[in-house]
């Protein structure tokens, strides 16, 4: 190495200033730039509530069109539920009940578990048609059909993956692969968020257990972490280690983090590393949470019939008390809500369980549309239904259990754009197979897209020197889905 350091400057092959030496020599100013861009205005001021003036990267932003929604709530049934059983009406498969599949039917076909040769299991709830719409529900969503009108059912959604890690992080993030950005993250990087004291991207789960999928599903991969969803606690502090230490007061706090933001700042400055500026917006907004987040998971604040109506019970956590708080979330400028009910996987068990879990949901879905259009908001909030695929026709578990199924499952989406009162998509008479209108999930994020405001082949960040999007390089917008 040269003793002289303007030797280093220069690259010996180009005559240009040397990587290197461009990093080390410039980095204050582009650091300067990238705090500048990141934090805006929030730069030199010690005021909690002081905002970005501008190009703080949650705040609101433009689609490339006029958006039918700009909010969504995504009621996510991870483990699966099956659309035999609650959206698919299949008259001849209750025939064939205990019968063998046709052959033809098989050709190619892999189950996750089960010997795709076994025997047909017919429908184990009764179906009836509903609203003015005449759209078929089973026995196990009562509520929900007394909505029905306001909902768009698909019945011809197909997948890549049949097991549940791979499909869950297949259906929010458009790839298999963990490290993609979640649709709730592409929403808010395209979209940032109307609130300066919440996350932009909240995630709340019930049920049984977790997502398979775990946090993949709710990351913002190589996008930056300001995106990532913040899982709240329905019961309790609502994000942990939120509060202050016993000792320190709020004066306290805010002298730290002004102390810890000069470092930061003074870092970024050296480095220019734009995940240094995500830090500080962080502290900053866990500052303002502590005072805006206890307030908002005090359901007790509601009147007692909203509570009636959701089935929330204040105190007692819940896939209603989750419902219920995502109206409020959306009501404070929240962009995405994602609720995670983990208990679909029914391999045997069938009846009790889908009894249980529709128990569970099927009241709080239906008030959260009622809440939501009472209030004004379901015409710009996209209310989504659904879990990673559906169920075989065919038995597992003895005579009460169905096994993993990609090529056909059902969803329901209202607001936001959506034409009320569908149902799209047909499957063949086992339930089986998509047939007409299929709905791969790369369509389904490119409408999803739509509705958002997003041309979704244009809504891309660069890494690793291509261009990535939610939709990968597939993806047609469903026109027949749009209202």
């Amino acid at each position: 190495m040269s003793s002289n350091p303007k030797s280093e400057i220069l690259n010996p092959k180009s005559a240009s200033p040397a990587r290197r030496w461009f990093f080390k020599e410039c980095g204050v100013g582009l650091g300067a730039i990238a705090l500048q861009s990141l934090l805006g205005g929030m730069i030199g001021t010690n005021s909690a509530s002081a905002a970005p003036a501008f190009a703080d990267p949650m705040a609101p932003k433009q689609p490339h069109f006029a958006p039918k929604a700009k909010r969504v709530i995504y009621l996510f049934m991870a483990g699966a539920p099956s659309h035999l059983e609650m959206f698919d009406n299949k008259p001849k498969l209750a025939e064939m009940d205990g019968k063998l599949p046709p052959p033809e039917l098989l050709k190619g076909y892999r189950a996750a578990f089960i010997n795709p040769s076994s025997k047909f299991l017919g429908p184990k709830f009764k179906f009836a048609r509903h609203g003015q719409s005449g759209a078929e529900l089973s026995e196990l969503l009562p509520h929900l059909a007394k909505v029905v009108d306001e909902i768009a059912i698909v019945k011809s959604l197909h997948t890549d993956a049949f097991n549940h890690a791979p499909a869950q992080i297949f259906m929010n993030t458009g790839s298999q692969q963990f490290g993609r950005p979640s649709f709730g993250s592409w929403t808010t990087y395209g979209l940032g968020s109307e609130s300066q004291d919440l996350p932009g991207f909240v995630v709340f789960s019930s049920g049984k257990k977790g997502p398979s999928g775990g946090s993949s599903n709710w990351g913002s991969g190589f996008l930056p972490t300001a995106h990532s969803g913040v899982l709240f606690r329905s019961g309790g502090e609502p994000v942990l280690f939120l509060g202050s230490p016993p000792g320190i007061d709020r004066q306290a706090q805010r002298d730290s983090l002004d102390a810890l933001r000069t470092l930061n700042e003074k870092r970024l400055g050296a480095v220019g590393d734009p995940e240094i500026a995500a830090r500080i917006s962080s502290f900053e907004m866990a500052y303002r949470m502590q005072t805006s987040a206890p307030e908002l998971m005090d359901l007790s604040q509601e009147p007692k019939e909203t509570l009636a109506m959701y089935g929330a019970e204040p105190g007692k956590p819940s896939f209603a008390n989750n419902c219920l708080l995502a109206r409020r979330l959306v009501e404070k400028g929240v962009r995405f809500v994602q609720l995670f009910h983990e208990a679909w996987d029914q391999h045997g068990n069938l009846v009790a369980d889908l009894k249980k879990n529709c128990g569970d949901t099927d009241q709080a879905c239906a008030a959260l549309l009622t809440d939501l259009k009472q209030r004004g908001l379901l015409k710009d909030t996209l209310v989504i239904w659904g879990g990673e695929f559906g169920r075989t026709p065919m038995v597992q578990g003895g005579n009460d259990g169905r096994d993993h199924h990609p090529n056909c499952f059902s969803m329901w989406m209202a607001g936001g754009g959506i034409k009320p009162g569908l149902t799209l998509g047909q499957s063949d008479e086992f339930g089986f197979n998509a047939t007409e209108d299929k709905v791969h999930v790369h369509d389904l994020y490119a409408t999803l897209l739509h509705l958002l405001g997003f041309d979704h082949t244009k809504l891309t960040f660069r890494f690793q020197g291509r261009d990535f999007r939610l939709t990968d390089v597939h993806g047609q917008v469903v026109q027949k889905l749009v209202g």
